[in-house]
C-alpha cells in the first residue's frame, strides 16, 4: 500500500495520510529517542514529500531488523545496502540518507588502520551492526546491546577497542566525559546508509528515494546536517 497526501484526495476531500512506522537505534545526535536529530528531521521531511507520515520507534539494531522483515513494523532507517540478502522481506530505498564512518576507538594508542589489525585485539561491537560483525576477525568478540554497554566494555578495560560509527561515538564520549577515549585513524569503512522497507511497500521506496534526491537537489538535506552540527 502507498501512502494518501492531498494527491490522494478524492469523495470527501484529502484522505490523512498513512503513517509508515520505523525502527531506528538510540543513536544521538543522528536520531534520538526524542526524534529531533539529523536523520529524524530528513527522513520526516522525505516521507511528507512521499505523501506520508513517519513515526521513528528505537529498538535494538538486530531486534529492528527481524521487526522489519517480519513486518511487525514497517521498515528500518539507516541501514548499510546489501541487507535484502539476509532479509528477503526488505526492500531498499535506493537513495542514502547519509555516510557513515565506522572507527575504532581506544583508550591507548593503536595502530588500527584496518581490519587485519584487530586480529590480535580484544574488539567490542553492538550486535546487528552487519558491516562489522561481518569484517571483525579479533582475538575476542564481545557483543554489547548498544553504544552505553559498549564503551561500558572498554572503560572496563575488557577489550582493546570498540567500533562505532564516528560521529555517534565523538558524541558518546564528550556526552558521558569519558576521560582519554579517542577514535584511532583512519575509518575502517566508509558507506552511505539506507531506508529498507518491507516489501509491502514497495511502490513506496522509488518515491522516497526521489524525495531524498529533491532535498539534496534544493539544498534542505545539507541545511538539517549544517543545523544539527551546529556548522
Amino acid at each position: 500500500p502507498g501512502c494518501a497526501g492531498a494527491a490522494g484526495a478524492g469523495q470527501g476531500g484529502p484522505r490523512p495520510r498513512q503513517t509508515v512506522v520505523l525502527c531506528t537505534i538510540d543513536a544521538p545526535p543522528v536520531t534520538t529517542v526524542a526524534h529531533d536529530g539529523a536523520l529524524d528531521d530528513i527522513l520526516r521531511e522525505a516521507f511528507r514529500r512521499a505523501g506520508c507520515k513517519l513515526r521513528m520507534v528505537v529498538a535494538p539494531s538486530e531486534r529492528g531488523l527481524v521487526n522489519a522483515n517480519s513486518g511487525t513494523v514497517d521498515g528500518v532507517a539507516n541501514r548499510i545496502a546489501g541487507l535484502e540478502k539476509g532479509y528477503p522481506n526488505l526492500i531498499r530505498v535506493a537513495e542514502p540518507n547519509m555516510a557513515y564512518e565506522f572507527m575504532a576507538f581506544a583508550r591507548r594508542p593503536l595502530a588500527v588502520k584496518g581490519w587485519d589489525d584487530l586480529r590480535p585485539l580484544r574488539v567490542g561491537l553492538i550486535t546487528g551492526w552487519k558491516i562489522l560483525e561481518e569484517n571483525t576477525r579479533a582475538a575476542e568478540v564481545i557483543m554489547a546491546d548498544g553504544p552505553r554497554q559498549l564503551f561500558e566494555l572498554l572503560m572496563a578495560d575488557r577489550v582493546d577497542v570498540v567500533l562505532y560509527e564516528r560521529q555517534l561515538g565523538q558524541h558518546h564520549v564528550a556526552v558521558h566525559g569519558l576521560k582519554g577515549v579517542h577514535a584511532l585513524e583512519s575509518p575502517l569503512a566508509r558507506r552511505d546508509m539506507h531506508v529498507y522497507l518491507n516489501a509491502r511497500h514497495a511502490e513506496l521506496a522509488p518515491r522516497l528515494a526521489a524525495a531524498l534526491r529533491g532535498m539534496k537537489a534544493d539544498g534542505s538535506h545539507a541545511a538539517i546536517i549544517a543545523r544539527k552540527s551546529g556548522r
